[in-house]
């Protein structure tokens, strides 16, 4: 098979406190997903993103980072980041955008990532569940990855189109803004500590 035709290598990290009650639909994705597993499919969940994150997303040519958003639109929403730097390689958790940094800073990486952040209305009680309307945002967006995954169509990310959007979910709000709002919390790494849910190395 020709490098033009070789199907692109997705990286999905699903992150985010499950103890939390919404805060967790990071990782309920990426345990939706795990049997999208496979040769060219990598699904990973954590509770926050780390240094050592960055060494996973460099072998991989799409990355998709996968949480909670406190705001924004209904169902969900995709927005492509660019990699920014970090300034320290100290414990504390990163941002999408600086694990992407690292991975082409440290590893040479050329891949591109992306923020899926899914709707969650319920942050402030500690229960390992999720509302009523962040489990209807969550089941839209599993079915919108999955088409993505299963055709390894990089444009349907690309295009964070809202027609896309609606047809798996709730109707989506053009207005709203596309900024990410990350809540994570514990102190677990990719390396030592990150679920391998399912994927090749």
């Amino acid at each position: 098979m020709s490098e033009r035709a070789k199907a692109p290598r997705f990286l999905v990290i699903g992150y985010g406190n499950p103890g939390r009650l919404d805060d967790g639909l990071g990782p309920a994705l990426a345990a939706r997903l795990e049997t999208l597993g496979s040769e060219t499919t990598t699904i990973d969940s954590d509770y926050q993103l780390q240094v050592e994150c960055a060494e996973e997303v460099s072998r991989h040519d799409v990355a998709v980072f996968a949480d909670a958003a406190v705001s924004g639109p209904e169902p969900f929403y995709v927005s492509e980041i660019e990699p920014r730097p970090t300034l320290s390689f100290s414990s504390h958790s990163l941002d999408p955008s600086e694990v992407l940094g690292l991975a082409h800073s440290l590893f040479k990486a050329e891949t591109r990532g992306f923020v899926l952040g899914i709707r969650g209305y319920q942050f402030d009680q500690f229960s390992e569940r999720l509302s009523e309307g962040a489990q209807a945002n969550l089941a839209a967006a599993q079915s919108f990855l999955e088409s993505v995954l299963k055709s390894g169509n990089v444009q349907e990310l690309e295009r964070a189109d809202p027609e896309a959007v609606r047809r798996h979910g709730p109707q989506l709000d053009r207005n709203q803004p596309r900024s990410l709002s990350c809540k994570t919390a514990s102190t677990s790494s990719c390396a030592l500590t990150t679920t391998r849910i399912s994927g090749s190395r």
